[in-house]
C-alpha cells in the first residue's frame, strides 16, 4: 500500500468581506452628474425665472435690485392674457399653423425624399444639389416674393397664408433622404417581385420604418412653426387671424411693457411644444441613435 497522503489545502490569505467596508465613490459618475445637474440646472432656470415674474406684479419685476422670489403671489396675470389679447383665437391660429406645416413637411418631403433615394432618373443629382442650394440662401430673402404669391391669391390675412409657404422644405427633404438610404434594398427588390408599384413600396414597406426619422422632423418643423415670428407678422395683421409668437408682441409697449402678463403668455405658449416634444422624445431619440450608427 502506498504511503501517499492527499496534499492538505492551504488556508486561504484572503480577507472575508467587512460588514462595515465602504463604498468608493466613482469620481468620474460623480462629476459627470454634477456637470449635468448643472446643465440641466441652467437650462430650466429661465422657465423657473418666467413663472415667477408672471407670478409678480408690475412694480415688482422693474425694482431694482430685482428680487428672486414675490412678496405675493400674483395669480391675476394669467387671467389678464386672456382679455388683453385674443388669446384663444391666436391659440387656435398658432395649432393650425403648426399642423398644417409639419403635415405638409412630412407628406411633401418624404415623397420627394424617396425619389432622390430610391428612383432612378436623368438629372437626379444636379436636382438634389439644386435642392440643396436653398438652405444657403437666407430665409429673409424669400420673404418678398412669398408675400407677393401670398397677395396675388388673395390669402393675407387669413389662415392659409401662415402654412402654405412652409409645407416644404430642403432640410426636410435632406434629412429624410439620408435615413431612406440607411434602410436595406432588399425590402423594396422582395416587395417588387411580389408586384408592388413605387408608391406602394413606399406606404406599405418602407413608410413603416421611417417612424423615427419622421417624428424628429415632426418636432423640429413644430417648433419652429410655433415660434415663427417675422412671416406672421407680415402676411396677417388682424389680431384675430395672428399666432401667437406675433400676438405676444403687442404687449410690449412703446413706454412700458407689462412684463408679468407676457410672462404668463409666454408660458402657457410654450406648454404644447413641450407636450409634442414629451409625447415624441422616444422616436427623436432614436432617430438620432440610428443616424449615428448607420453613418
Amino acid at each position: 500500500m502506498s504511503d501517499a497522503r492527499p496534499p492538505t489545502a492551504r488556508p486561504s490569505t484572503a480577507r472575508p468581506p467587512t460588514r462595515g467596508a465602504r463604498k468608493r465613490f466613482d469620481t468620474g459618475a460623480l462629476a459627470t452628474h454634477a456637470v449635468l445637474s448643472l446643465g440641466a440646472l441652467v437650462m430650466v432656470f429661465p422657465f423657473l425665472w418666467q413663472l415667477i415674474t408672471a407670478l409678480k406684479t408690475l412694480a415688482e419685476t422693474s425694482r431694482v435690485p430685482p428680487t428672486f422670489l414675490p412678496d405675493h403671489w400674483n395669480w391675476s396675470s394669467f387671467h389678464e392674457v386672456f382679455t388683453a389679447l385674443p388669446f384663444r383665437a391666436m391659440l387656435a391660429n398658432s395649432l393650425l399653423n403648426t399642423a398644417g406645416r409639419t403635415l405638409g413637411q412630412l407628406v411633401f418631403c418624404s415623397l420627394a425624399a424617396y425619389a432622390f433615394a430610391r428612383m432612378q432618373f436623368r438629372g437626379r443629382n444636379a436636382l438634389f444639389a439644386l435642392f440643396l442650394s436653398v438652405l444657403m440662401v437666407p430665409s429673409s430673402l424669400l420673404v418678398l416674393p412669398q408675400y407677393d404669391i401670398v397677395q396675388s391669391l388673395g390669402l393675407l390675412n387669413t389662415a392659409p397664408a401662415l402654412f402654405l409657404p412652409g409645407m416644404f422644405s430642403a432640410f426636410g427633404t435632406f434629412m429624410l433622404r439620408q435615413f431612406f438610404l440607411t434602410l436595406p434594398k432588399e425590402l423594396e427588390e422582395a416587395a417588387r417581385i411580389d408586384g408592388a408599384g413605387p408608391l406602394r413600396i413606399f406606404w406599405s414597406v418602407l413608410l413603416p420604418l421611417m417612424r423615427p426619422a419622421l417624428a424628429a422632423l415632426a418636432v423640429i418643423t413644430a417648433m419652429w412653426s410655433w415660434n415663427d415670428l417675422l412671416w406672421p407678422l407680415i402676411v396677417n395683421t388682424d389680431p384675430q387671424k395672428m399666432p401667437i409668437s406675433a400676438g405676444l408682441t403687442s404687449l410690449e409697449g412703446q413706454y412700458e411693457t407689462n412684463y408679468p402678463v407676457m410672462m404668463a403668455g409666454s408660458l402657457i405658449a410654450s406648454l404644447p411644444m413641450l407636450l409634442v416634444y414629451v409625447f415624441l422624445q422616444r422616436h427623436f431619440v432614436q432617430s438620432v441613435a440610428l443616424s449615428g450608427s448607420k453613418g
